[in-house]
């Protein structure tokens, strides 16, 4: 597919009750993804101010493959690969959060860091951390931003230090289409959302008043996520003006998956199985967790949790300022 073909796609007229069966179904769909792949790797790769299009049609035709993926049916996709979701953050996202936390030059990070950021965990304790984070997390109908909707959004502010505490917190459910009231709330099964957490609430794309606010928050303090690099993904396809002001360099992303990784020496000596990683398994070794409890899976909840187990981290590696200081006397 190349750039032309892919912007006939993104502004055709969408008429999925004429296709008439399933194969032309899937045959649209694939078109559809291939069309925003290449949509969002041309827009990304022009210079700032210069893309050929406006991300508009990007969020449009996601808008279309959406309620294609509808007609096809949730379940049916749920192993199908993701090929809009990014499986990581950029080195150069590593190094600028690191950059940030450290109130360093980026260049300064990027040259310590090594060829693939593969010396970035020894940049992390080589100074200390400070600042004001916003924890984000969301919980979706689909793996894939592209398929589905975000349902539950939590967002909590949190300084950077020992004794700190979440603040600021906020949690929101939204709306998706009245088919689900019979089917039930994809993923269900991982999230627990029902139908009536989201009856009659406004969908996430057409709540203006959200778009506004979390654009103001992330252009204005860092957004921490375990695996951030889905929510950057699921926020490109859904929130206006996230994939401009990302690209312009107003958003930093903080991946505490990546902190968990680089810092924490049991995730290299436990069982890959395991998902040492993993936000749950974290928090049980950093204690913010209590043996037999388990990560709830819903936005609000999931961020409190990460933030207080970004703090556990930071403090057992004596990265908050002072610490070092107050061991050496």
């Amino acid at each position: 597919m190349n750039l032309a073909e892919a912007l006939k796609i993104a502004g055709a007229i969408s008429l999925p009750g004429f296709l008439s069966d399933d194969a032309m179904l899937e045959q649209e769909r694939l078109q559809n993804e291939e069309a925003l792949s290449l949509l969002v790797e041309t827009w990304r790769a022009a210079p700032l101010g210069q893309e050929p299009f406006s991300f508009d049609m990007v969020l449009t035709l996601a808008d279309k493959n959406r309620a294609l993926c509808d007609l096809i049916g949730a379940e049916r996709l749920r192993d199908a690969s993701s090929p809009l979701l990014g499986r990581r953050l950029s080195d150069r996202d590593l190094c600028r959060a690191v950059a940030w936390l450290q109130k360093r030059p980026v260049e300064d990070i990027v040259r310590a860091a090594g060829p693939d950021v593969r010396d970035l965990g020894v940049v992390y304790t080589e100074a200390p951390v400070s600042g004001t984070v916003c924890g984000f997390d969301i919980e979706t109908t689909s793996r894939d931003p592209g398929r589905g909707y975000i349902v539950n959004v939590g967002i909590a502010l949190m300084e950077l230090a020992p004794k700190a505490k979440p603040q600021s917190s906020h949690e929101a459910y939204f709306g998706i289409p009245d088919l689900y009231a019979e089917k039930g709330v994809p993923l269900a099964d991982i999230h627990h959302i029902s139908w009536k957490d989201l009856a009659g609430k406004t969908p996430f794309r057409e709540d203006g008043a959200i778009h506004k606010a979390l654009l103001a928050t992330f252009t204005t303090v860092p957004l921490v996520a375990h695996n951030a690099a889905f929510e950057d993904a699921w926020l490109t396809y859904h929130l206006p003006g996230y994939a401009q002001a990302r690209k312009a360099g107003e958003i930093i992303l903080i991946d505490s998956r990546d902190i968990c990784r680089r810092l924490d020496p049991d995730v290299r000596s436990l069982p890959r199985e395991s998902s040492p990683a993993s936000l749950e398994n974290w928090a049980l070794r950093r204690k913010t967790l209590k043996p037999g409890q388990v990560e709830k899976h819903l936005g609000l909840d999931d961020v409190k949790l990460m933030l207080k187990t970004v703090q556990a981290e930071f403090k057992k590696r004596k990265l908050f300022p002072g610490q070092r200081e107050k061991d050496a006397r």
